[in-house]
């Protein structure tokens, strides 16, 4: 069992920046894919960034602002947020999975970034 908790959200202007964190308890964290998805209002949830031992990947919306990485000694991963829109703005989640192709079972509460114009 693992238990995520996002932070680092916040309200900020449009070009600043931001560093999400998601903490997550329970054991052999290094063994999950963790990954970053926010839901927008109206708006269907969608994927942002995932990150495993060999390969980093990020959203085409986000790829060169955005950037994924983790520490597992820390058992934390980050969501470095750089020249934020306003379309940026939405729920951020953290999940972890067992491998690239199984489901993402594991979700956190999630954490509001707001960017004004």
């Amino acid at each position: 069992q693992v238990q995520l908790v996002e932070s680092g959200g916040g309200l900020v202007q449009a070009g600043d920046s931001l560093r999400l964190s998601c903490a997550a308890s329970g054991r052999f964290f290094s063994n999950y894919e963790m990954g970053w998805f926010r839901q927008a209002p109206g708006k269907e949830r969608e994927f942002v960034a995932r990150i495993s031992w060999s390969v980093d990947i990020v959203a085409d919306s986000v790829k060169g602002r955005f950037t994924i990485s983790r520490d597992n000694a820390k058992n934390t991963m980050y969501l470095q947020m750089s020249s934020l829109k306003p379309e940026d703005t939405a729920v951020y989640y953290c999940a972890a999975r067992d491998g690239e192709y199984q489901p993402w079972k594991y979700w956190g509460q999630g954490t509001q970034v707001t960017v004004s114009s």
